[in-house]
């Protein structure tokens, strides 16, 4: 046990060093198992190639590939100039535009900071001349960036899927309610906002709503409105499973692109390399954290992590307050791939043991390692959101936090109240 604590300090001390968490993990472990002899160090690359073994997987890359197609292809812009006809005249109307954005785009893809880049790059600039301070509109569209891994398909269920053998396709289910909460509760508050600053009001479209404009839209829309409905159709009606699911979606996305006529064929290679680049990342951190979750299981470090937070723990009220609040930090701090296959395991058998719902706690624990992507210090969200509208990071993160802290109160809200998370998974029958 001694060894693991020492392990997890000098991981977290190269993490604080500036060194990507993938290699901080990979370091620790290594040098873990240099000092204490206890298995040769070819036991590194066994475990990393054991640890991506598994076909549900392939979807992490198609996934991303679909967001990069989304984004070149002009379907996101697409997206935001429904939305804006759907709710431009409401108060603070762009604001609302761009969380119904992201809410659209998390249906096609399953990643935070691909729903940032995508909307953000769309959104800010407008939100700013339309009266927003610029820490606020891009503060807003971070936080709804996270609803990416909650609303299906979301790369984090698919990790935890794999991990816990946790069905899928519910988890996928179970994600809708959730995910459709957070969008209204940043719309509201956002409206909220729109209200106390006049210079956001006098902004808001007065023309009445042109219907034929809205049709029109709405046609040349409806081949991208239809992408969730092929992805998730597909896989609840046991069409294919979720990894072929990934596929067709990347066919349909370059179907749209090259239809609307802003996808050439010259972009793929340059698309590929780019998804490439994000799916190796994701794949080495998943890689590289099966070896410390395997030293922490062959050195029982799990068992008495589990032992000492059971000190804290009588009951399932008690473990989701502890357990919540611990993985707001581990968020903050680890890839939500890494926590996953790390930490969550231990917690998780602890939760059932408890009495709690295996699907219940599965979505509980994404939910809260999602908010990890808006979280800092080391919030990826934060980071795209920073890239893309040129602002510090600090600023990023003051404009963050009052959308975070209303993300944090629905955590707490689904942790105790089962039936938010579990009602649609249960009407399909899981």
């Amino acid at each position: 046990m001694n060894g693991a604590v020492i392990l997890f300090i000098a991981m977290f001390i190269l993490i604080f060093m500036g060194v990507p968490v993938a290699f901080s993990i990979a370091a620790s472990s290594s040098v873990f198992l240099l000092i204490t002899q206890m298995k040769p160090l070819l036991i590194v690359p066994q475990r990393m190639l054991t640890g991506l073994d598994s076909f549900p997987y392939l979807a992490i890359p198609l996934f991303i590939l679909v967001g990069n197609l989304m984004d070149t292809g002009g379907i996101s812009r697409r997206l935001v100039n429904w939305a804006n006809l759907l709710a431009g005249g409401l108060p603070g109307g762009l604001g609302v535009v761009a969380v119904l954005a992201c809410t659209i785009f998390a249906a096609l893809t399953g990643s935070a900071p691909a729903t940032v880049a995508a909307i953000g790059s769309i959104m800010i600039a407008p939100m700013v001349e339309h009266g927003y301070d610029k820490k606020t509109a891009v503060g807003l569209c971070a936080a709804a960036g996270a609803l990416g891994p909650i609303i299906p398909p979301s790369i984090t269920m698919i990790v935890f899927g794999v991990t816990m053998s946790v069905s899928i396709p519910a988890m996928f289910l179970g994600g809708i309610v959730p995910g459709l909460l957070i969008a209204l509760l940043l719309i509201a508050a956002n409206m909220f906002h729109a209200f106390r600053h006049p210079e956001i009001l006098k902004h808001r479209r007065t023309e009445k709503m042109q219907w034929g404009v809205f049709f029109r839209t709405t046609l040349t829309t409806l081949p991208t409105l239809l992408l969730p409905v092929i992805i998730l159709g597909g896989i609840y009606n046991g069409r294919f499973t979720p990894t072929e699911s990934a596929a067709v979606g990347v066919a349909y996305a370059l179907l749209l692109g090259f239809c609307y006529r802003e996808l050439r064929i010259k972009d793929i290679p340059k698309l590929l390399v780019r998804s490439a680049e994000t799916s190796a990342m994701v794949c080495f951190i998943i890689s590289v954290a099966n070896i410390l979750s395997w030293i922490m299981a062959s050195t029982q470090a799990s068992n008495a992590i589990v032992n000492s937070l059971m000190t804290f723990v009588n009951n399932k009220f008690s473990f989701l307050l502890v357990m919540n609040l611990f993985l707001i930090l581990v968020g903050a701090l680890l890839d939500q791939g890494a926590a996953v296959i790390i930490i969550c395991p231990m917690l998780f058998n602890l939760g059932t043991s408890l009495g709690i719902e295996p699907l219940h706690l599965a979505l509980i624990m994404c939910v809260n390692l999602v908010l990890g992507n808006v979280t800092p210090p080391f919030g990826y969200n934060l980071f795209t959101a920073a890239s893309v509208s040129g602002l510090k990071f600090n600023d990023v993160v003051k404009g963050v936090m009052p959308y975070l802290l209303i993300e944090v109160a629905v955590l707490f809200f689904l942790a105790y109240c089962e039936p938010a998370c579990t009602w649609l998974p249960r009407m399909a029958g899981y």
